[in-house]
């Protein structure tokens, strides 16, 4: 064991909250950071609706929980002292960010032990195999989106399909199936499947606490019915179906802090200025605004 880790535990057992899992030759100690990281820095550096590429700061969203992303693509770290969650890892580029905003926060990256989807675009998901690569994390996947994630094609049931370049393949460990839980340690994350943007959309919900003060929070996919210009939703009964499915589970969620793939569109920056990420209606909000959305997508398809 180095002193460094003996004296993060040491530290950690005074605190009376001590955790560890062993890897190879050494006793792995997910000590807290440092300092708080307040979103203040990430608004500063970062715009709404920002360039997917942008490096911004990470900061702590509650507890155990923290942006990594860049500016204009969310990453979310949740951490525990048996290792750490990832959530997404945006392009191969934007990964380069994560990687250093999680050392940054005084982690490291190779105390990353389970990497997590939301959808398998090469805007979130192009930067695995490179994440897979630094930390040799396993990569959970839907069972769709672990077919695209392994070519790194999309696959042609995608309504974006042939749209978006090819992004380096990855290693799907384990096909997590809905309503199952990833479990690292303490650490509990619900998948909720979420399909729509494509087959293999899921968003995921944990808890993260603060003491006593304790948050759900929602990773939410992207959700929007965008696609190829001859795609219609409304050819598709089945698929139809299982995407408005998605959407009235989501707005029954307890969600105290809804995140997106995309800050924006679940005005991230907007709370984060006003202060408070905490809104308890925010899934059933975004939920319909997605809903108001598909249903104006289906009339604009009928009026064809």
């Amino acid at each position: 064991m180095s002193a460094r880790t003996a004296a993060a535990l040491a530290a950690l057992v005074l605190a009376g909250c001590v955790g560890a899992r062993e890897i190879p030759g050494e006793q792995v100690v997910a000590a807290p950071p440092a300092t708080e990281w307040p979103a203040s820095d990430w608004t500063a550096s970062c715009a709404d609706w920002d360039d997917w590429d942008k490096p911004g700061p990470p900061f702590r969203i509650h507890g155990n929980s923290f942006y990594v992303g860049t500016c204009g693509i969310a990453a979310v770290l949740v951490t525990a002292p048996q290792g750490h969650v990832l959530i997404d890892t945006g392009t191969e580029a934007g990964a380069e960010t994560v990687l250093a905003n999680v050392e940054r926060l005084g982690f490291d990256p190779r105390d990353i032990a389970v990497l997590l989807s939301s959808h398998e675009h090469f805007d979130h998901v192009g930067g695995a195999a490179l994440v897979q690569q630094r930390t040799g994390a396993d990569l959970y996947a839907s069972a769709p989106a672990a077919a695209v994630l392994a070519s790194g094609e999309a696959g042609e049931d995608d309504p974006q399909a042939g749209m978006h370049d090819p992004m380096p393949p990855a290693s799907v460990g384990r096909i997590v199936r809905p309503g199952e839980t990833v479990e690292v340690g303490p650490l509990r994350l619900t998948m909720i499947a979420t399909p729509g943007h494509t087959p293999g959309a899921v968003s995921w919900q944990w808890q993260s606490c603060e003491g006593k003060d304790c948050r759900s929070i929602v990773y939410a996919d992207s959700l929007s019915p965008v696609s190829a210009d001859e795609y219609r939703f409304s050819d598709h009964a089945a698929y139809l179906a299982a995407y408005r499915a998605g959407l009235a589970e989501l707005a029954a969620l307890d969600c105290d802090i809804l995140l997106t793939p995309h800050p924006s569109a679940s005005q991230m920056r907007e709370r984060l200025v006003g202060g408070d990420l905490t809104d308890a209606t925010a899934c059933r909000t975004y939920a319909a605004s997605i809903d108001a959305r598909l249903n104006e997508r289906l009339a604009a398809e009928a009026a064809r």
